[in-house]
């Protein structure tokens, strides 16, 4: 099977199992441990400053965007640029 149909087929049930709140959620201590098992083997992914920008951009507007999409709750605030510059600094020595 092509791997981009792959992922599309992937994707579309790990959204319907979120929708239908079937979908495994880690706890902290479950992430926590594998996130120290990837880094220890090296798969752990390393973001460039790219990427940490636009995932604090995205942050930003989600915390912003006034309807709650069914995340944690949490409501940290700041603007898409200060989540830019935040996902900046915390590369400054990449």
């Amino acid at each position: 099977m092509d791997p981009e149909r792959q992922r599309e087929i992937a994707s579309e049930g790990g959204r319907a199992a979120q929708e239908s709140g079937s979908a495994h959620q880690l706890t902290q201590e479950e992430a926590s441990e594998g996130g120290r098992a990837a880094h220890e083997s090296g798969n752990a992914h390393e973001f460039t400053s790219e990427e940490a920008r636009e995932a604090g951009r995205k942050g930003g507007e989600a915390s912003h965007s006034g309807g709650n999409q069914g995340g944690s709750g949490s409501q940290r605030g700041g603007s898409s640029e200060q989540h830019a510059e935040a996902g900046r600094q915390s590369h400054k020595n990449d």
